[in-house]
């Protein structure tokens, strides 16, 4: 779900109490990608994420994480000072963890499913539009053609969720901040 050309919220107001995680921190992922999408969660641009603003993003992915038992249980997972919000230290070592875990294989799996509006196996063009621009991300599904045709080695004009893996562990590999998909 990495993001990469809509504008960030960069806010005066972030909370400064809360130092922005080192490079060497984050193993596969840079700083600054872990912070571009840290960013499109906290929408208000106060430096935490709160449970409505991961309720928000949820939704407007068409995600079934809406209910508020299950996003109370995602905050507590995620919320390791226990302070009701996400801070961006938290939200990177979260980062860092999934990606630790299992090779960030159930990671993948998920922002795959968030693309994969109709559960499908594939990503079409209309798909990754449809998911882009809900992310705030303007492109045209011309755009989203030609970020296809560059990972679908298969020539089927979609992206299955095995050349969705190789191109994130490729773009990982480079510590890339490429096109989303």
């Amino acid at each position: 779900m990495a993001t990469n050309s809509a504008p960030l919220n960069n806010s005066s107001a972030q909370n400064k109490s809360s130092p922005s995680p080192s490079p060497s921190s984050l193993s596969n992922q840079s700083t600054e990608e872990v912070e571009k999408v840290f960013n499109r969660f906290d929408t208000n641009g106060d430096g935490k994420i709160s449970v409505t603003e991961l309720g928000a993003v949820f939704s407007s992915l068409g995600s079934s994480f809406s209910d508020e038992e299950e996003l109370r249980r995602i905050m507590d997972e995620l919320d390791s000072d226990h302070d009701g919000f996400i801070s961006l230290t938290e939200f990177a070592a979260f980062c860092r963890s999934s990606s630790a875990e299992d090779g960030g294989a159930s990671e993948l799996r998920d922002a795959f499913k968030l693309y994969d509006q109709d559960q499908n196996g594939l990503i079409s063009a209309s798909e990754l539009h449809l998911v882009l621009n809900r992310l705030g991300m303007n492109c045209s599904v011309e755009d989203c053609h030609r970020m296809i045709r560059s990972v679908d080695s298969d020539g089927d004009g979609n992206v299955n969720f095995e050349e969705f893996q190789k191109m994130m562990n490729t773009a990982n590999a480079s510590n890339s901040n490429a096109s989303p998909l």
